[in-house]
């Protein structure tokens, strides 16, 4: 079983309290749905996930009652790391400790390759083969390159063979930030929010077919709002 970490952990015994009212159709949940944006990456990511029994995923955004109850009700054991706020608060920590050194002070652990590397280690702390989907939305576009290509081969180990990945890229840099929360299998809801961080890259396909070239399938959907929704079957 993965271990307790540092995230929200919803276990399977929530279920009952977590609201009923998702458990089919209804008027209300139809008019939920009709707020959020059409998903197709999260039609097919449901789909893939279709099945599984008492799975495990991992949403990297902050903890969203509705993503999570949608999820339990579907038997899935939910872990949450808001990493691009995890990311920020350890930037802002190094960036502090690194004025604090003295002028002759060794600087070679604060370079941005080993600065990820340690960030890595302080976080993230499952086994492989942990998770049957990850939700990472877009938190790619606003990571810098070292940490990028780190983590996306932390999340391949950490996805079981047969497990799917969900992303976000966007096709310029987002005047705006949201944050995403599932209504239904279809539908997402976008949340304004205070940008944590600047967006610092704008993927093309190609680059993005070399950082998950390890999955063995994926799929790329094109929709409104300058998004793209890349699905990674491992």
């Amino acid at each position: 079983m993965p271990p307790q970490s540092r995230g929200t952990v919803a276990a399977h015994s929530s279920a009952a309290n977590a609201g009923s009212s998702r458990g089919g159709p209804s008027a209300g949940s139809a008019t939920v749905a009709r707020g959020g944006r059409v998903s197709n990456g999260l039609k097919e990511f449901v789909s893939q996930l279709h099945g599984i029994g008492r799975g495990h995923l991992l949403d990297m955004g902050p903890a969203r009652q509705t993503t999570i109850n949608f999820f339990i009700e579907r038997s899935f054991k939910v872990y949450t790391e808001d990493l691009l706020t995890t990311w920020k608060l350890f930037l802002e920590s190094d960036e502090e400790k690194k004025s604090e050194l003295p002028a002759e002070a060794d600087r070679s652990d604060m370079t941005p390759a080993v600065r990820a590397e340690r960030f890595l280690e302080s976080t993230m702390g499952y086994p492989d083969d942990t998770f049957d989907g990850v939700l990472m939305w877009d938190l790619l576009d606003y990571l810098d390159t070292d940490l990028v290509n780190r983590l996306v081969k932390r999340i391949t180990s950490l996805v079981r063979d047969g497990g799917v990945v969900l992303a976000i890229f966007h096709t310029k840099k987002p005047e705006a930030f949201h944050r995403y929360c599932v209504l239904d299998d279809q539908h997402v809801e976008l949340i304004p929010a205070t940008r944590p961080l600047a967006p610092l890259h704008v993927y093309q396909n190609r680059e993005i077919s070399n950082l998950f070239g390890r999955f063995r399938s994926s799929k790329m959907f094109v929709g409104r709002e300058q998004f793209r929704e890349g699905l990674f079957l491992k």
